[in-house]
């Protein structure tokens, strides 16, 4: 793994030679419920790209740490438009490629993005005229736990990178167990517009019984589902992979 951020000009520019594939973390800074951080998503975005740069020996970019969180007003968020996170993206995957480095990651963090990446890969190639590869993943994609908002699973993945987590002041949110998948995705898209009007707490979930050897097993099914998908992008053939 190299960290970009970390690296003197013409080292880095040395390393580049041998190191082509970045990926970018891109999060949010919003609303976790009165327990967690609102840096929790790009919190846990970083973590999760830079293991996943360890694993495959990728170039680790600085995180996109604003993403388009409106959904969460009145409670706090700082926001990007979703064509303003889109330009940003476009602009730095040319500008990695302005830098040799063709072959992109982008590692989103937070489902209020998604709007703006539903495009990008086709933007860049145009843009790029063909010459740079992009894939664009969402890590909750490669876990089995059924995702949430600042409930079980997001505050243990907190619970096993930070020391930030007031567990003490952790409550129960909008609980979707027993419902059927038809009114989770109802309540999903009323999320997506005004997230407290489903959740009048900030959370999604139940973060009361989270503990941090379940978000240490978490970490480890994501990080190596994410690097296995990873190498299959860049030794797969199919037109489909390479968008």
């Amino acid at each position: 793994m190299v960290i970009v951020r970390d690296q003197f000009d013409p080292d880095l520019r040395k390393i580049i030679k041998k190191h082509k594939v970045a990926i970018i973390p891109v999060g949010s800074i919003e609303q976790h419920g009165p327990h967690l951080p609102v840096s929790t998503d790009s919190d846990i975005v970083s973590e999760i790209a830079k293991r996943v740069s360890d694993k495959c020996n990728f170039l680790l970019v600085p995180t996109v740490s604003y993403g388009v969180s409106f959904e969460h007003a009145p409670f706090f968020n700082l926001s990007l438009s979703e064509r303003t996170l889109e330009m940003l993206l476009i602009d730095i995957c040319l500008s990695l490629s302005s830098n040799d480095i063709d072959t992109i990651f982008i590692l989103n963090g937070h489902h209020g993005n998604q709007e703006s990446l539903t495009n990008l890969r086709q933007k860049i190639k145009r843009l790029s005229k063909k010459k740079v590869r992009v894939f664009i993943f969402s890590y909750w994609h490669f876990m089995k736990q059924e995702f949430d908002h600042a409930g079980f699973v997001e505050t243990s993945l907190m619970l096993a990178i930070s020391k930030r987590v007031k567990m003490k002041l952790a409550q129960k949110g909008l609980i979707t167990k027993n419902m059927s998948k038809k009114q989770k995705l109802g309540l999903a898209k009323r999320a997506s517009i005004s997230f407290p009007s489903v959740a009048l707490n900030g959370v999604w979930g139940d973060p009361t019984k989270s503990t941090l050897k379940d978000g240490e097993r978490f970490l480890a099914e994501i990080v190596r589902n994410l690097a296995k998908k990873s190498q299959t992008c860049l030794t797969e053939k199919s037109p489909k992979l390479h968008q």
